[in-house]
């Protein structure tokens, strides 16, 4: 029973590192792009 709820906590934790991570992540990409389509409207002036 223990080694259960351990089990579970340790799950619990590890995917909600992930999860923080992914955020990040998607933060950054979404950045690149916003980055990317300024080059853009830059060029084209």
């Amino acid at each position: 029973m223990l080694n259960k709820i351990r089990f579970l906590s340790l799950t619990a934790i590890l995917l909600a590192g992930f999860g923080l991570s992914a955020c990040n992540t998607l933060n950054g990409a979404g950045q690149d792009v916003e980055n990317a389509g300024e080059s853009i409207q830059d060029a084209a002036r």
